[in-house]
């Protein structure tokens, strides 16, 4: 029980003997006390004037005084225009810290019984992916921890676009600029390769416009079925897999599910004819099919262009319907840049005018995009950075920062690199996923990697020192216990913030934000450090008292490995 729900019990039964009237627990109104007034929780008393028949301050100190005498967890209050502000004494905060020791599944939330689908990812296989697809991964890969841990069945899924004009480019301007070459001739990795003939295919379209008329031929003979073309587009999407497969092994992202274009462009066709026979629906003179919106407020949406080949919205439409029947999905989300905002509204719209009953429960999970110090990226420009750079780069910020610091002065050689990979890697997915997923983020590879303030090594490196001191504890045969002795001030605050963590889970999955667990963990480990500067742990004479804040400590290091887990970072033991 929540320290909210239970100061929300407390008053109902407060209500109940001042005045004989039943109210639930869920319709009081409680919240944290703001920091300017003392106390732990807020109860809001207006609500509650029609059944005390008295003035706001008059009731809140009537509630007051009942809720101290008959509640020994409640230790005092005070009341200001109609708000009450209590505080929980130590009964309730030892009892709630054995509760959190106890809870050896503490932050996992009971199972809802619903099926999500997250789709993330989703790259072109004429690329390798860059800064902007790294976003996406984490924030995909966080979300369905998030989803998971609120105790929803959660798949995650991909839909690879390797089909379409853009793949064209990269194979037209490999046959005509590339003298044959492979990636095990060459020994660049796949899908580099293939990227590096999209810019190659840039050039080749501002020196002649008309290549785009070959290209455009050439994705009807793909699928038309050329034998020709599709054996090159073959090859050159099983380079770009390979590639695929080992940027997302690096970043630690997996899918229960892999869909691909090619599969999936047929079924929306048959879903446009769906829409043709009922109406819904309008074919051009040309032979384009489009669905008119304009009475919604949106414009005309092409689905099929005049010569029958299909567009991303084509696809979208299969690819849902697919799902939905395949998994009986109770929702699904896409994690796709803001800029397809529009998209996704058009989407649901027309599967809402398709007769799917489902079509609201898609959500779009829209992002802002990864800007650089230097600017805005451009694939065609080959100004990207590459997420394998950006990867090797981050572990070697990492071994640079840790050698200025003398942090891993006292660690094995061996076991350094393992640590400036968690470092590096711990360093981009917390600088990515602390921030709101709505905002447009810059990202400075180098303020990542710092060992103080809002960073993935500030808590790495916390968590470790804890493991430290846990591990010296045990040497000297220290035990921890969970009860035994008072919390002073600095330990209540401690236990005040892990025992909301439950309840960040839940809000951070409600709102689709990895943001207000990073925050979390960061709050968690300064306010530990303080803590550590201030007090002694092993040094602590009294028995009692130490083995409560070791147990306090344990409870900490699992609490960080558990939401930072949810960001998909790992956290070392030692540092």
């Amino acid at each position: 029980m929540t320290a909210e729900l239970f100061i929300a019990s407390k008053a109902s039964e407060a209500v109940k003997a001042l005045y004989g009237a039943e109210t639930a627990p869920e319709s009081m109104q409680v919240q944290v006390t703001r920091k300017e007034f003392e106390g732990d929780y807020t109860l809001v008393v207006f609500p509650l004037l029609r059944i005390s028949h008295a003035s706001p301050d008059a009731t809140a100190e009537a509630l007051g005084e009942w809720l101290v005498q008959n509640c020994p967890e409640i230790e005092k209050f005070n009341s200001v225009k109609g708000f009450l502000n209590l505080t929980l004494g130590n009964i309730y905060w030892q009892e709630c810290f054995r509760g959190i020791a106890a809870d050896k599944d503490f932050g996992q939330l009971p199972p809802t019984g619903k099926t999500i689908m997250v789709e993330f990812s989703s790259p072109n296989t004429n690329k390798p992916l860059h800064l902007g697809h790294i976003r996406n991964n984490l924030l995909g890969d966080s979300v369905s921890r998030l989803l998971k841990a609120a105790g929803n069945k959660v798949i995650k899924c991909t839909l690879v676009n390797d089909r379409g004009v853009h793949i064209c480019k990269s194979m037209y301007a490999w046959q005509h600029c590339m003298n044959g070459a492979t990636p095990e001739s060459t020994g660049i990795k796949g899908d580099h390769l293939v990227g590096d003939c999209y810019v190659k295919y840039s050039q080749l379209e501002k020196a002649d416009p008309s290549v785009n008329e070959k290209v455009h031929e050439m994705l009807v003979k793909w699928e038309e079925g050329d034998p020709d073309v599709r054996k090159l587009w073959e090859t050159m999407n099983g380079w770009v897999f390979k590639g695929f497969d080992e940027t997302y092994k690096a970043l630690g992202i997996s899918f229960d599910q892999v869909y691909y274009e090619h599969d999936t462009y047929l079924l929306g066709k048959s879903l446009v004819q769906k829409g043709l026979d009922s109406g819904v629906f309008v074919k051009d003179p040309d032979g384009s099919v489009w669905c008119d919106l304009t009475a919604d407020g949106l414009d005309r949406k092409l689905l099929l262009r005049s010569d029958g080949t299909s567009v991303y919205m084509t696809q979208d439409l299969g690819t849902a319907e697919r799902r939905f029947a395949q998994n009986n999905l109770d929702s699904h989300i896409y994690v796709v840049g803001d800029e397809q905002n529009y998209h996704f509204q058009v989407l649901k719209l027309v599967l809402a005018k398709l007769g799917f009953p489902w079509a609201n429960q898609i959500f779009h999970l829209s992002y802002g995009m990864v800007e650089l110090p230097e600017g805005k990226m451009k694939s065609r420009e080959g100004t990207v950075v590459d997420a394998d750079d950006l990867i090797a780069q981050m572990k070697d910020e990492a071994r640079s920062v840790s050698e200025e610091s003398g942090k891993l002065a006292d660690v094995p050689e061996e076991q350094r690199e393992n640590l400036y990979s968690m470092i590096g890697l711990g360093a981009l997915k917390y600088f990515i996923l602390k921030v709101d997923p709505k905002k447009t983020m810059l990202f400075n590879p180098r303020e990542s990697i710092d060992f103080n303030g809002n960073t993935g090594p500030f808590i790495q490196y916390t968590h470790a020192r804890i493991c430290s001191i846990l591990r010296k504890a045990s040497e000297k045969g220290m035990a921890a216990a969970s009860s035994g002795a008072e919390l002073n001030p600095k330990e209540i605050r401690l236990v005040r913030i892990l025992a909301g963590y439950p309840q960040k889970v839940s809000e951070a999955a409600s709102a689709l934000s990895p943001a207000l667990i990073a925050n979390w963990c960061y709050d968690l480990a300064k306010e530990f450090n303080q803590y550590y500067h201030d007090t002694q742990i092993l040094r602590e004479p009294d028995s009692a008292v130490r083995s409560l804040r070791l147990a306090i400590l344990d409870r900490i290091a699992a609490a960080l490995r558990s939401g930072m887990g949810l960001l998909g970072i790992e956290l070392p033991e030692r540092m």
